[in-house]
């Protein structure tokens, strides 16, 4: 059975910058542990499949497997699916409606090309140092500054104090597993026109460091907002390819805008 495949970089305006994610069209659902084997084999952070719906409000149910595990959210993958059904299979409403296990999620597109997620707000709740999961110190890594804050919804938060000690951060990925969460997010204020900036690690699910993490902002959003009283934001993921995300927070809602090209046409044959 012969089925599409698109790889896209996503929140990047060139190949080879931002999160690359597999995005599959089917007609209708394949057993999920053949998902889960080809997300093995694309080995990417997230493969993304979705079939369409007809008769509903949603236009398509939208499903994001790691290369080991079936994830509940994923933004980059969401971003590169709307990507491909705007630019390679001619879908022309100026809004998509997915189905996912996370409720109704919508991308429009906007003028300049830019892609625009609706994703619900995941505000994160502070924990005291005595709620502190053991292996988080030893899961920085060596050398690493000490957090201003941990905080937790999904994903765990740990604040840091300024971008360069996000960026000095040398995880032990073993530890990370340890942790209990899919996640862990690291943030710190940013540098000139950059609100705030972040790193995402989840080895647990395997994915040890994630390029742009769209999900992930649906944390950062409400806490950056809090802290810095305002709800339009512009952030940067500090990864190896790095990632540009224009935020808005709007009550429960986030809104996480980013761009996408194309990098891969094919065909997986099963």
């Amino acid at each position: 059975m012969p089925i599409p495949i698109y790889q896209v970089d996503a929140f990047a305006r060139r190949p080879f910058a931002g999160n690359p994610a597999a995005v599959c069209p089917l007609p209708e659902w394949l057993p999920a542990e053949t998902m889960q084997h080809i997300a093995a084999e694309n080995n990417l952070a997230e493969t993304a499949f979705f079939v369409p719906l007809v008769g509903e409000e949603a236009d398509f149910h939208l499903r994001w497997f790691t290369p080991t595990f079936e994830i509940d959210l994923c933004g980059h993958a969401t971003l590169a699916t709307a990507h491909v059904l705007f630019t390679e299979r001619g879908f022309t409403k100026p809004e998509i409606i997915f189905q996912s296990q996370s409720g109704p999620l919508r991308v429009c597109r906007e003028a300049d090309g830019r892609l625009v997620l609706d994703f619900p707000s995941r505000p994160p709740q502070p924990l005291a140092v005595a709620q502190y999961p053991a292996a988080l110190r030893p899961s920085l890594g060596p050398g690493a500054a000490a957090p201003l804050a941990v905080l937790a919804s999904r994903d765990l938060v740990v604040e840091f104090g300024s971008a360069e000690e996000v960026l000095a951060l040398r995880p032990d990925f073993a530890a990370l597993a340890e942790l209990g969460y899919i996640g862990l997010i690291a943030t710190a204020p940013g540098g000139a026109g950059v609100d705030f900036v972040s790193r995402f690690f989840a080895p647990e699910v395997g994915v040890p460091e994630d390029p742009v993490t769209g999900s992930a902002h649906s944390t950062l959003i409400p806490f950056w907002a809090a802290k810095l009283g305002k709800t339009e934001l512009f952030a940067r993921q500090e990864s190896a390819r790095g990632g540009e995300l224009w935020c808005r927070l709007r009550g429960d809602r986030v809104d996480i805008g980013g761009y996408a090209v194309t990098y891969l046409r094919g065909e997986i044959v099963v």
